[in-house]
């Protein structure tokens, strides 16, 4: 169309940065360009001396602007009645909470010569849960002094989240926290360097890293206070006028693309930049999300996210990772859940048990889906890298009960897929305990475009219909759809994230539906799930497991006694 306008969404994610060019009026991805990170191990930088840690190199953050945009840009050339003169607006998603250190001119550290091979002065990627003794430090403080402070964060402060990082850089080298003028957010540093920003004082935080894993509140005036944050250290309370003193919603402009990046990537200077926010919040923005439909973002991860209205009164939630005015959708409260393996267990288990390359992961699923619920006999616990919600705790780890000298490595991996559904189940549960009903549930990511035999299972555990949704790259639509917001309606964009849903979002024909049959009977292990989760997870709960394996094999021996059902 001729009076097309188009806006860039640009998706920091674990391993890649990946582009999307949209066309506000229809919504129509007209180019899309992925770029892997160059360092370490598929872009993450590890110690093999703490498999805690889990780093990230802030040049190849930088790189990835370029690396992303233009080969993306370049696609959207070949479209009929594109011209990079009309981009209105970028928008940016990245992974969180993954702190930055900077100098004073916005620098990263782990660019300067001085520090570039030193692991901590790299950004601390979300998954890094070296600062799990300063978690568990941070919520008995807050839970002694500052109890409201959890309770926008579900209880527990966790090692994924940014003052833990912070706490433990200062612990373990003191010379980069020095060094360190502040630390950046990655969702507000991508916006600061397209905008030319030289300053940490002038970066446009926004609310969503904030509020869900900075302890961000207007009402106790942003940030924790420096007398709270004086009993993690004076230190860290030294810092924080050097941190966010002010955060805003992701329709709102961080900056100006500057003339540097105007010319680097061939768009005119001056368009909209949005706010940044993570990647999660996003993808359930060009999901969909809203009142009463959750977006399950699908990946190496989890992250549920849900919304309401923020006129009503919602309940603080034992166990999620926050309640937040406005960090997915102005006008909304966002509540956020998640998982901290899912995509990353299977591959654990193919590249590690299996020892078997990605081609494999079509061969177990294949086979896996020749089995019946509750046929292997098997209950795995889903917390190879920790349980992120409802329990809150990086010290726990995975459980496979129910192996026999039969199992096989196909049951194996049906398994790990059934625990994982039962996580997000029980994620589910707690939220509708708190009277947040859902009643429909739309997924994205990689999971849920390949595996049906994971769709169905979800279904079937969460005995709700499973719908997908229309775009492959959700995180970067929900960037590109919020620039549109940003850029506003007189450049050609929207006035409301509600009113650019409309058009922009779609879902798949295809809906997963829950069967009763396969429900019945992961409603049996469902409850063997829950036992285990409570027991293991749970402090000062006992209970006794003398039943579960018998009730695992009774069940098995049950369904393989059943003539198997007609396609």
């Amino acid at each position: 169309m001729s009076d097309s306008v188009y806006t860039i969404g640009i998706d920091y994610g674990s391993n890649s940065v990946r582009c999307v060019v949209v066309d506000t009026r229809s919504g129509r991805e007209v180019g899309s360009a992925v770029w892997n990170y160059p360092s370490g191990e598929a872009g993450v930088l590890t110690d093999p001396a703490n498999p805690h840690v889990a780093r990230q190199s802030p040049a190849d953050f930088i790189a990835g602007i370029e690396g992303a945009v233009r080969p993306a840009l370049a696609q959207a050339a070949g479209q009929p009645g594109f011209t990079a003169a009309r981009v209105i607006g970028i928008g940016v998603d990245t992974t969180g909470s993954t702190p930055i250190p900077v100098d004073a001119s916005l620098v990263p550290l782990g660019v300067k010569p001085e520090f570039r091979d030193n692991l901590n002065a790299q950004a601390w990627m979300w998954k890094d849960h070296s600062g799990m003794a300063e978690a568990e430090k941070i919520t008995r403080l807050a839970a002694r002094h500052r109890p409201h402070y959890l309770a926008k964060c579900g209880g527990t402060y966790s090692s994924e989240w940014f003052f833990s990082k912070l706490w433990h850089c200062l612990k373990v080298d003191r010379k980069v926290f020095a060094a360190a003028y502040s630390w950046i957010e990655f969702a507000d540093f991508i916006p600061a360097v397209l905008a030319g920003i030289r300053r940490p004082e002038d970066v446009c935080c926004g609310v969503c890293a904030t509020g869900h894993k900075a302890m961000y509140c207007e009402e106790w005036g942003g940030l924790p206070d420096a007398e709270f944050l004086a009993r993690l250290s004076p230190a860290i309370a030294a810092l924080r006028p050097r941190l966010c003193q002010k955060a805003y919603t992701a329709d709102q402009v961080a900056g100006r693309l500057c003339p540097e990046y105007a010319v680097k990537l061939g768009l005119p200077a001056g368009i909209a930049i949005a706010v940044g926010a993570f990647d999660a919040h996003l993808g359930a923005v060009g999901a969909g999300v809203s009142a009463g439909r959750m977006v399950k973002i699908l990946g190496t991860s989890t992250c549920d996210v849900l919304v309401a209205p923020n006129t009503t009164k919602l309940p603080d939630i034992p166990g999620v990772c926050g309640i937040v005015n406005g960090s997915v959708l102005p006008g909304y409260y966002a509540i956020e859940a998640g998982q901290s393996a899912v995509g990353d267990i299977f591959n654990w288990f193919v590249r590690c048990v299996c020892e078997g390359d990605s081609r494999l992961h079509g061969e177990l699923t294949d086979q896996a889906s020749a089995l019946r619920p509750g046929e292997s006999g098997l209950l795995a616990l889903d917390w190879n890298n920790g349980n992120r919600t409802i329990l809150v705790d990086a010290r726990l780890s995975g459980l496979l009960v129910g192996c026999t000298l039969h199992t096989t490595r196909a049951e194996i991996y049906r398994a790990l897929i059934e625990a994982t559904a039962f996580g997000a189940r029980r994620i589910l549960d707690r939220i509708e305990e708190y009277g947040v009903k859902v009643s429909e549930v739309v997924n994205c990511g990689g999971i849920a475009e390949k595996n049906p035999l994971f769709m169905q299972i979800y279904a079937d555990v969460l005995g709700r219909p499973m719908r997908i949704s229309g775009s492959a790259q959700t995180c970067a639509l929900g960037s590109a759809l919020m620039a549109a917001v940003a850029a506003g309606p007189a450049a050609g964009g929207y006035a409301s994230a509600e009113e650019a849903q409309a058009v922009i979002c779609t879902f798949k024909d295809k809906v997963y539906r829950p069967s009763p049959d396969r429900q019945a009977v992961y409603e049996e292990l469902y409850g063997l799930y829950r036992e285990l989760h409570d027991s293991f997870g749970l402090r000062r709960k006992k209970f006794d497991h003398y039943g579960v394996m018998k009730s695992l094999l009774a069940i098995s021996q049950r369904v393989k006694s059943q003539p198997a059902a007609t396609p």
